[in-house]
């Protein structure tokens, strides 16, 4: 039951970031600055509060990423995108992502899932995009 829940879960997140993605790119400008002002403090507390779960601990290691038998060191992965997509965004190569519904309008390109993003520590990787080795 809880893989199920899951599922239906990281599918309505899935399907709102597609749904924000589509009106940034096809809506007139009234009702952009309308969601703009509903969306963006609402994705901005989202990022806080995934980014205070991975604040590196007294070690330097990210708590949410670190297992017993494997220490991540800072910056995790999710400092990694959070700094690619907020901060470096607009210097990045603009490049599409294979298997995207929005192929060539993503601006930068989604690093490759890490073992901890495939295996559900945390619901960075859509399992329907992923890309397995």
């Amino acid at each position: 039951m809880d893989q199920v829940l899951g599922q239906v879960l990281r599918n309505a997140v899935w399907e709102r970031l597609d749904m924000l993605t589509d009106l940034a790119n096809r809506a007139d400008a009234q009702s952009l600055v309308s969601v703009a002002r509903s969306e963006l403090p609402r994705l901005t507390e989202a990022w806080r509060a995934m980014l205070k779960m991975h604040e590196p601990d007294e070690r330097g290691d990210c708590p949410t990423c670190s297992t017993r038998w494997h220490r991540c060191k800072a910056p995790c992965s999710v400092w990694q995108v959070a700094h690619e997509h907020l901060v470096a965004g607009g210097l990045a190569p603009q490049q599409a992502t294979a298997g995207s519904r929005f192929q060539g309008r993503r601006k930068s390109p989604v690093p490759a899932p890490t073992a901890a993003e495939t295996t559900g520590r945390h619901a960075l990787v859509n399992p329907r995009r992923a890309v397995t080795a």
